[in-house]
């Protein structure tokens, strides 16, 4: 009964150590660091948004994912975007071709 008890004892022991270390040399997962609390990485320019913009963007996450209302602020953003492209494509067409 006693050998028993010192091998779950020594293997919780290891399980401990190994878990130790694998956290301490592949961290949480995560690959931003955390932002102090009440701050947001998600910027994008006041004019016109270019493609590096929407590729730096950046969004708080929260503990189911990212923070909605900078996702939802993000995506009217770039919807206005593309309908101001999309209309000054329209607006190019119709002076290139007047028929």
């Amino acid at each position: 009964m006693t050998t028993a008890l010192i091998y779950l004892v020594v293997m919780v022991l290891v399980a401990a150590v190994v878990f130790l270390l694998a956290s301490l040399v592949f961290g949480r997962g995560e690959e931003l660091a955390p932002l102090p609390p009440g701050a947001s990485p998600t910027r994008l320019p006041a004019d016109s948004v270019s493609p590096d913009d929407v590729r730096g963007l950046q969004f708080q996450q929260v503990f189911r994912g990212y923070k909605m209302t900078e996702v939802d602020w993000a995506l009217e953003r770039l919807a206005a975007e593309v309908e101001r492209l999309q209309a000054r494509v329209d607006e190019l067409e119709t002076a290139r071709d007047p028929a």
